[in-house]
């Protein structure tokens, strides 16, 4: 659970969601900056049908545990073949895969709701772009899909009856087209590449503590208590929490907002891993991805990698739930077998008499 026990009087000073027209967000999507730079990545993730390519062998594992809490409020999602679930909606010839954690707040509802209407949200109530041929207007257009999606999965948490205006989610997808790799995140849950045993984050944490988005909050009138956005809730973009978000049309300091990356996988590009926060609480990028690839190199499980994960995180004391994915992009290398032993001569003692015979020996006698 991501919030303070400071709720009561922020409640009155928050404004209530009203009904707006959904067909609005799609004017707004343009404005919504990525995190790592997406337009120089897009330019560089065109095909070149002269080269033969990599193309990722997917294959995934996951672990979900409550860990000290007394609820669960984590949920996750993992497809990795996404064409056979969705059918006729999307139906791409080169390997696809979906994949979503969600952390739920005030309640488990609005990350289950998500979670349960997921194809639907993000992938049956817009115009998907159909796989020909991936170039660089096709990657704009589902980075746009995208983001519109989560603003209309937030939309979506706001006219649900059975979620709370007090109860949100944060999300983290990850969507593989063929050698594509799309991450969008809102809230703190982190997805990291493991490149040639580098830890490469794809996406940032949107905590108050994070700079840009605190300025981003104070100029929108919101404030930061005790590292708490209106001394309510730890993280800063979120879906659902209608209770703290301005009408649409009016800028709010919590938003659903995605940052979204995306990059061209290559054969350096060994696994992702995807967790929320009570995994990123206790240890670091890079640990968690030398720890996976120790144990894929011992046994090739990416489920016993996830499971790891989470007993490694369980082990540091997270005091949250804790859930992760781990994707595989291909067989690990094998691990160098050890060079053989040296031979060693046992040790052994002589008696006096048998000392003697080899002094005399040594000594020429």
């Amino acid at each position: 659970m991501i919030v303070s026990s400071n709720m009561g009087a922020e409640a009155d000073i928050i404004f209530r969601h009203q009904v707006v027209d959904v067909m609005s967000i799609s004017t707004q999507v343009s404005r919504f900056d990525s995190v790592a730079a997406c337009a120089e990545t897009i330019g560089d993730a065109v095909i070149e049908s002269s080269v033969v390519k990599f193309v990722p062998r997917i294959r995934s594992g996951s672990c979900a545990n409550i860990g000290p809490r007394r609820s669960m409020e984590d949920e996750h999602i993992r497809i990795d073949d996404l064409s056979s679930h969705l059918g006729s909606i999307f139906n791409p010839s080169i390997p696809s895969a979906f994949y979503a954690v969600f952390d739920g707040h005030g309640g488990v509802d609005a990350a289950a709701y998500i979670k349960s209407n997921a194809t639907r949200l993000f992938f049956e109530d817009f115009d998907f772009p159909q796989v020909c041929d991936i170039d660089a207007v096709f990657l704009k257009e589902l980075e746009d899909s995208h983001r519109k999606a989560f603003l209309l999965a937030d939309l979506a948490l706001a006219a649900e009856s059975s979620v709370s205006s007090s109860c949100g989610t944060t999300v983290l997808t990850a969507l593989i087209l063929g050698r594509h790799l799309l991450v969008a995140n809102a809230g703190d849950c982190r997805a990291v590449l493991c490149r040639k045993g580098t830890a490469v984050e794809m996406s940032q944490d949107h905590r108050p503590s994070y700079l840009p988005e605190r300025k981003r909050v104070e100029e929108l009138g919101g404030f930061i208590d005790d590292g708490y956005l209106n001394g309510y809730l730890s993280v800063t973009r979120a879906l659902g929490d209608w209770d703290m978000k301005f009408p649409l049309g009016s800028a709010s300091p919590l938003i659903a907002d995605p940052d979204v990356t995306q990059i061209v996988l290559s054969e350096d590009d060994e696994f992702l891993i995807i967790g929320c926060d009570g995994i990123w609480d206790v240890m670091s990028s890079q640990f968690a991805v030398s720890l996976v690839r120790r144990a894929l190199r011992r046994h090739d499980n990416p489920e016993e990698c996830a499971k790891e994960l989470v007993n490694e995180a369980s082990r540091l004391n997270s005091s949250d739930n804790l859930t992760a994915i781990v994707i595989c992009f291909s067989s690990p290398a094998r691990v160098e077998s050890c060079p053989p032993h040296r031979q060693r001569f046992r040790s052994c003692n002589l008696s006096e008499e048998a000392r003697n015979k080899l002094k005399s020996l040594l000594e020429g006698n």
